[in-house]
């Protein structure tokens, strides 16, 4: 069928205002370059007017982006016991014995480079980038790592699950929450792994709930609940919240691996947890000893539990 000079014109001219259109469009749309940014720069809630949380071509809250953490004045960072009484944790019996071990007995895994894992990585005081997609959610970190959940509806995990620094993931939607169950976790028993920047021990029998939520731009949500049968007497909650980094800011490289050229240097354990929770010796002005505490520096612990 042959067309009219006008018709093509016309074509053409539609043709070219689409393209056009597009080209604007993505201009406007596309966000500027991510610029490497200090992860360990603190974030501050955002005071300003709020702005309409991002939502991703699936209609749910888009999570991605670079999240600072908002301390808590009188809270200790990095311990899952921020919330406990005395900041610590519901130990057990054999919990107990794990946490004396590990700190006399386990140097800290993430000095030599080793996964943080999950729950750790969500007490790190450290910023930390999300990369979220209707089924994937990919957390990046500063340690050389990532970790990644698929999300879906009916989502069921394996009959053998591998046991791994940051599990099996399965996430799903209820409402604008995104929930996450992770199964399949190291042992400290057995293995490098922390349960937090303390040094508190966690199990091949940890599951770890986590509840994200974006209630508006600036700002993320984490409620997070642990169960872990053979070193506590009772689930753990955990909550903390972060605020998005300037725009255009994002992860960049963080070589640790040349860390370990000093491993054989670096002693055991997270030092003795003072009484704000926080571990090591700067909560007062006491002299790191030549060699590391023995089990009577974690009387206090031993005694609440």
């Amino acid at each position: 069928m042959k067309r009219s000079l006008a018709a093509w014109l016309c074509a053409g001219s539609v043709a070219a205002l689409a393209v056009t259109a597009a080209t604007a469009y993505a201009q406007q749309a596309a966000p500027p370059p991510e610029e490497e940014s200090s992860v360990a720069t603190p974030g501050t809630l955002h005071t300003g007017p709020k702005v309409a949380t991002p939502l991703g071509i699936d209609g749910k809250p888009d999570l991605s982006g670079l999240w600072r953490p908002v301390r808590t004045p009188g809270l200790p960072g990095g311990n899952m016991g921020k919330d406990e009484p005395n900041f610590i944790l519901p130990f057990n019996a054999v919990g107990l014995r794990a946490l004396v071990y590990s700190q006399n007995h386990t140097v800290d895994p993430e000095s030599i480079c080793i996964l943080g894992g999950i729950p750790r990585h969500n007490a790190s005081g450290l910023a930390f980038e999300i990369l979220h997609t209707p089924e994937r959610f990919g957390t990046f970190y500063n340690y050389n790592t990532h970790r990644v959940a698929t999300i879906g509806a009916n989502l069921s995990f394996p009959a053998r699950i591998e046991q791994k620094y940051f599990g099996t993931g399965l996430g799903h939607w209820e409402g604008d929450v995104l929930v996450i169950e992770t199964r399949g976790l190291r042992d400290s028993s057995s293995d490098h792994i922390w349960l937090d920047e303390n040094g508190n021990p966690t199990s091949s029998q940890t599951v770890v709930i986590e509840r994200w939520s974006r209630p508006d731009y600036h700002t993320l949500n984490l409620a997070m609940t642990i169960t872990d049968p053979k070193y506590y007497t009772r689930p753990i909650s955990f909550n903390r919240t972060w605020t998005r980094a300037d725009r255009g800011q994002g992860q960049g490289e963080y070589p640790c691996n040349e860390t370990n050229n000093a491993a054989e240097h670096i002693g055991p354990g997270a030092g003795v947890i003072g009484p704000d929770g926080n571990r090591g010796y700067g909560y007062t002005n006491a002299v790191l000893p030549d060699a590391p505490p023995g089990p009577e520096a974690y009387a206090d612990v031993l005694d609440k539990n």
